[in-house]
């Protein structure tokens, strides 16, 4: 299980152009800006996560990513930062599991079975916008009934895309991955890093 989450800063508050803020309410994804040493504060606005009829996975995460990134309040001079994240496997997209039931229905689908991890993102800075999307490929080995069953109960699977958390238990059934790591957690950190410099450059920093 993980640690209760700190509290959301959910008010506004003007930062300066070297910090972000996080469009999202994700500790992993906190966590991994914490560790990459990149400031931030957390800002968080509901938005609809149902998937478009027909919508590919990377369409999906880009727009989930722009419509948070669009739906909370900022300064003129601050950077946003919002991102989604979805599990693919055989062209079916698999979100956040209900219930341990559902979580264990996703964890039979992934097992023994390669599968894609995509994250959406999009970066504003006043009129500018920046989208983008990473993915990741993860291959699970074979999983017993009893192991789906003990790991969909264990509540680790019920608030992660595709009912698993590579960083935690999960990582026993990962074989390997071709991709960026920080992607499947969560966030693709060096791809974020890239476009806050550009965005900075562009902004006059030095």
């Amino acid at each position: 299980m993980e640690n209760p989450q700190p509290p959301l800063i959910l008010q506004w508050l003007p930062v300066p152009l070297e910090t972000l803020v996080l469009a999202s309410h994700s500790p992993r994804r906190a966590e991994i800006l914490r560790q990459a040493g990149i400031p931030f504060v957390i800002r968080v606005a509901l938005v609809d996560e149902d998937p478009h009829p027909g919508e590919r996975p990377e369409d999906y995460v880009v727009r989930l990513a722009e419509r948070k990134a669009m739906a909370v309040d900022a300064a003129p001079e601050e950077i946003v930062l919002g991102a989604d994240t979805t599990v693919v496997v055989a062209g079916v997209m698999l979100g956040k599991p209900a219930s341990p039931a559902e979580a264990r229905h996703m964890l039979a689908r992934l097992s023994g079975r390669r599968h894609h991890v995509l994250t959406g993102i999009c970066l504003r800075l006043g009129g500018q916008v920046v989208r983008d999307w990473a993915a990741t490929h993860v291959w699970f080995s074979a999983m017993s009934r009893r192991e789906i069953r003990e790991y969909a109960a264990s509540g680790e699977p019920l608030d992660k895309a595709g009912a698993y958390a590579i960083q935690g238990l999960a990582s026993r059934y990962v074989e390997r991955i071709e991709g960026c790591y920080f992607n499947v957690v969560g966030l693709p950190v060096a791809l974020v890093y890239h476009h806050l410099q550009v965005l900075k450059k562009q902004a006059g920093e030095p």
